[in-house]
């Protein structure tokens, strides 16, 4: 069994062949189970404990496990880390152990970087980043392979964080680490969500018409990055209804509030994907998609970082 690490899991998920890996895998489908999110309470706090299995009906097989501590933050260390085991779906052998941390950034923003593609408007120029952490570098790298990035704005409750991230991709874009939310939310094209937050940042009075907003942080029911009136005003749209149904806390809290109804969700990825349901209706709408992470995502991120290391060997 080869061991595949984070170094060599990056150098071979390059966004575009990564999103059109994913478009691909959500149109043909996989079998996903509902992954087993377990609450693991530690002496500095509840950490989360993830297992994601996924296999295709005559292919590969994977599963992935994943430990999401958000106190590590305090400690310098990243909050998710884990493993991701492929093996053939000939005789369910074992082929590869990947860093699942490095598996997890780049498969989660290329998912809502392929989401971008299919709703954001075709001349969004401006990103908002919300969030300093492991994902906020890779949404800033997989918008800008399907939109035409040219300003990127970052938020963060700790500002210095912010201005190193503005600071590394000055050389790509007009970059600035910024203090005023409400400011930056209504002047961007984008607004990609990455935070552990439990109460909302990105409030719906804010959003200019034509946005469109990205919401990857929360999931878990007790989490949220926005309020109920960024779903009310907009098109909303999910990675898979039964990750939404079961942990998108944004899309929950505001259906407990009487504000959104899970009816009113417009389409999941794989229907967007293959024309079963339409996308943006107007330039000037409001679109909103809300991931919580998909076991396919995984799969198909797996599988391309399998052979893509066949290819060259």
């Amino acid at each position: 069994m080869r061991i595949i690490d984070a170094d060599q899991v990056a150098a071979a998920l390059a966004w575009p062949a990564l999103v059109e890996r994913l478009a691909d895998t959500f149109r043909a489908g996989v079998e996903s189970p509902p992954r087993h999110h377990h609450a693991m309470h530690r002496p500095d706090g509840e950490a989360t404990l993830l297992l994601m299995p996924a296999w295709e009906r005559e292919g590969y097989i994977g599963v992935k496990m994943v430990n999401v501590f958000p106190q590590n933050a305090d400690h310098g260390l990243p909050a998710i880390s884990g493993v991701y085991l492929l093996s053939e779906g000939d005789h369910g052998r074992p082929l590869a152990c990947l860093d699942g941390s490095e598996l997890t950034r780049r498969r989660t923003a290329a998912a809502s970087a392929l989401a971008a593609r299919e709703l954001a408007r075709d001349d969004a120029e401006t990103l908002l980043v919300v969030g300093t952490g492991k994902l906020a570098p890779m949404v800033i790298e997989a918008h800008a392979a399907v939109r035409p990035i040219r300003r990127v704005r970052i938020w963060g409750r700790h500002p210095e964080k912010a201005e190193r991230l503005a600071a590394d991709y000055a050389d790509r874009f007009e970059t600035a680490a910024v203090t005023d939310l409400e400011a930056a939310t209504r002047e961007a094209d984008l607004i990609s969500c990455v935070t552990l937050s439990t109460t909302p940042l990105i409030r719906g009075d804010w959003l200019s018409p034509g946005t469109h907003l990205d919401l990857i942080g929360a999931f878990r029911p007790s989490m949220r990055e926005t309020d109920a009136r960024c779903l009310g005003r907009g098109e909303v749209f999910v990675d898979t209804y039964a990750g939404a149904r079961g942990e998108a806390g944004d899309i929950l809290q505001a259906i407990d509030e009487g504000a959104f109804a899970f009816d009113d969700i417009r389409a999941e990825l794989a229907e967007l994907l293959d024309g079963r349901k339409a996308g943006r209706s107007d330039p000037r709408a409001i679109t909103v998609f809300k991931s919580v992470g998909a076991s396919l995502e995984d799969l198909a991120a797996a599988i391309e970082v399998w052979e893509c290391q066949e290819a060259s060997s």
